[in-house]
């Protein structure tokens, strides 16, 4: 797991800027670091997108395939997480991750499983996200949920035409023009918002050196409305009640907040088409 040594000095240099809301990069405690968003960026996915935040590099591909529904319900599908992650505590990090999204991610309120359903009880469509970090500067899960949201948002499912043969069996033929498919609602998608408690006080988007400062994090998951989906502490320090709450109220504000922009600086590079410029080592 990427962590950095932090000398005593810098400790106490980076407490007092906390303290007075002035933090070593010159953000106030609850902003975040410049954001690039770029999607469509993997031919060989359903949809696609890589993250920027700060120095922190995420890429995120989205695969449906054909599968077989659970019996408990026959009618909705279901999410699968990947990770790729090289390097001491790998391991580890990666299945944090991923339960971590699992239970964020994979439920009816943040996606419409039923929309995915080819034929109750016999098809849908499995959605397999896979998320690959590529350099890790602090507030992963943040950085991630974004580049998962982007790339749902991205996801081209092909339309599916299901007839019958003459013996009453299901035919399913999957549409090849690549303008005839679904797309996700993405609205109700949570985004993460990562807390690290420094000192008396919390900061939104920790960088690795202000991780090293911190006793503990709250993990929350918020919807455009500001709906708290699911609030995870890591850590080994402890958090009093106080702030947690406070901890809560400020990432309900800062997620409910990230949403809109998002949302339009997605639908803006959409709207581009073929016309928009790719940057970055996979343009």
């Amino acid at each position: 797991m990427a962590t950095v040594q932090v000398s005593e000095a810098e400790k106490v240099y980076i407490l007092h800027g906390v303290r007075d809301d002035l933090r070593v990069d010159g953000r106030g405690c609850e902003d975040y670091r410049h954001m690039e968003i770029e999607t469509d960026m993997v031919s060989n996915t359903d949809g696609s997108a890589k993250v920027t935040l700060g120095h922190t590099d995420v890429l995120v591909g989205v695969k449906a395939e054909m599968g077989k529904p659970r019996p408990m319900v026959p009618d909705e599908v279901h999410c699968c997480f990947a990770w790729k992650f090289e390097g001491r505590g790998g391991d580890e990090l990666g299945m944090e991750l991923s339960n971590t999204l699992y239970k964020v991610f994979n439920n009816r309120y943040s996606v419409d499983l039923k929309s995915l359903c080819i034929s109750p009880g016999d098809h849908c469509w499995v959605l397999y996200v896979d998320v690959l970090l590529l350099q890790c500067d602090g507030n992963l899960f943040d950085a991630i949920s974004v580049a998962i949201k982007a790339a749902l948002f991205n996801t081209k499912i092909p339309k599916v035409h299901i007839s019958e043969d003459e013996e009453g069996g299901k035919e399913i033929e999957l549409s090849d023009d690549p303008y005839d498919c679904m797309r996700l609602n993405v609205e109700n998608v949570p985004c993460i918002v990562t807390l690290c408690k420094v000192g008396h006080r919390h900061v939104v988007d920790a960088t690795l050196q202000e991780k090293a400062c911190s006793v503990a994090s709250l993990i929350i998951s918020v919807t455009h409305k500001g709906t708290v989906t699911c609030v995870r502490k890591v850590g080994g320090g402890s958090l009093d009640p106080e702030s947690i709450f406070e901890m809560t109220e400020t990432g309900k504000r800062v997620g409910k907040a990230l949403h809109a922009p998002l949302m339009e600086l997605l639908q803006e590079e959409e709207s581009l088409g073929k016309k928009r410029q790719k940057v970055g080592f996979l343009g």
